[in-house]
C-alpha cells in the first residue's frame, strides 16, 4: 500500500473478547493513548481514538460491548495504513502483558482489525 492509499476510507478496530470489562475498555485506550508512535500521531491531530458501542458488521449494536476505534483523520493523510495497523496490535500485546503482571487471571484477548467506514 502506497503511503496514503485507502486511509481516508479506513479506521482500525479494536475489540476486547471473553469477559472484558467497560474498565478494560477504558485502560486500554488510556494505554494506546501513550503508546509512541500513535502519542505523537494523537497530539499532532493526524488520527482519533474514541469507545463506541460494538456494532456487528451490518452496524446494529452488539449488546452492551465497547470497542475501541481509531481513525485517521485528513490532516493524516500520509500515515502509512499497515504501519499504523502494526503499532495498534504491539501497543495492545503491550496492554495484555502490563495488565497479566499487574492483576490476577488471563487479560482479555484483544482483536484488532482495519474496518471501512462505511461497513462500520
Amino acid at each position: 500500500m502506497a503511503e496514503g492509499d485507502g486511509v481516508a476510507d479506513q479506521d482500525i478496530r479494536i475489540r476486547l473478547e471473553g469477559k472484558a470489562t467497560e474498565g478494560d475498555v477504558t485502560a486500554l485506550r488510556n494505554w494506546l493513548e501513550r503508546e509512541r508512535p500513535l502519542e505523537d500521531l494523537l497530539r499532532d491531530g493526524r488520527v482519533r481514538i474514541r469507545e463506541r458501542p460494538a456494532t456487528a458488521h451490518d452496524g446494529t449494536p452488539m449488546g452492551t460491548s465497547q470497542e475501541i476505534v481509531i481513525a485517521v483523520t485528513s490532516a493524516g493523510a500520509t500515515v502509512v495504513f499497515q504501519e499504523l495497523l502494526e503499532q495498534v496490535r504491539r501497543g495492545v500485546r503491550a496492554w495484555r502483558d502490563n495488565r497479566r503482571a499487574v492483576e490476577d487471571g488471563e487479560p482479555p484477548q484483544g482483536r484488532v482489525e482495519p474496518v471501512n467506514r462505511h461497513d462500520g
